[in-house]
């Protein structure tokens, strides 16, 4: 059975880095140019022209592999202009030539996704995304998170593949080194202190202190 699973998300919500993670499973065909590099452009994910023309999806080489992994940021820059993925088009197409199409939608907080979108692209784009989200929900898709994907590493992975129904990723080398560095630190700022500080301790102090 040929397997499509396709990683979909807001602009810098973490489809390089889940491209990277999936990548490194032998067991699946993804974005192998990705391993070798910290980042490169969209245009050179093996689905791109794919995106751009759905049809190109009937001639696409599905021998090699089992499972295949694509992602697509909402919206994304393809020489140079912006673009909404045409997600109805290409799941259609898709169908076609895959038994299984599954949905990951990839999450990150908010208020860096913000904070990133207007440093980058100078704006504000999670809600382009969020108004292709109902187009989603009735595939039964699968929602991951970069923070947990940091935080709790390789069992979050097999997780996620148990429910994406793919085999278990055991290049456990590779996955420490392509999570060593959470890309969140950057935005992180030390709080000296807050008034929810004190209610804690206080709390903590003895029962029914608060």
């Amino acid at each position: 059975m040929k397997t499509l699973i396709i990683g979909v998300g807001p602009q810098g919500s973490g489809n390089h880095l889940y491209a990277k993670i999936f990548g490194s499973n032998p067991q699946v065909f993804a974005w192998n140019s990705l391993q070798h590099k910290y980042w490169e452009g969209h245009d050179m994910e093996p689905f791109a022209d794919c995106w751009e023309d759905s049809n190109l999806l009937l001639n696409f080489d599905t021998s090699t592999h089992d499972y295949y992994y694509t992602s697509m940021g909402c919206p994304y820059v393809f020489d140079g202009e912006t673009r909404i993925p045409k997600f109805e088009e290409f799941h259609s197409v898709a169908c076609k030539v895959f038994d299984r199409v599954c949905y990951m939608i990839i999450g990150r907080d908010r208020n860096i996704l913000e904070h990133q979108q207007q440093r980058v692209r100078k704006r504000h784009s999670t809600p382009d995304f969020l108004q292709q989200l109902d187009f989603f929900m009735d595939k039964n898709p699968v929602f991951v998170s970069q923070e947990l994907l940091y935080l709790y590493g390789l069992p979050y992975i097999h997780n996620i593949e148990s429910q994406l129904e793919i085999p278990k990723n055991t290049n456990i080398d590779k996955i420490n080194e392509i999570l060593s560095d959470d890309q969140n630190r950057k935005y992180m700022n030390y709080v000296e202190h807050t008034e929810l500080d004190e209610l804690i301790k206080l709390a903590s102090t003895a029962r029914g202190a608060l």
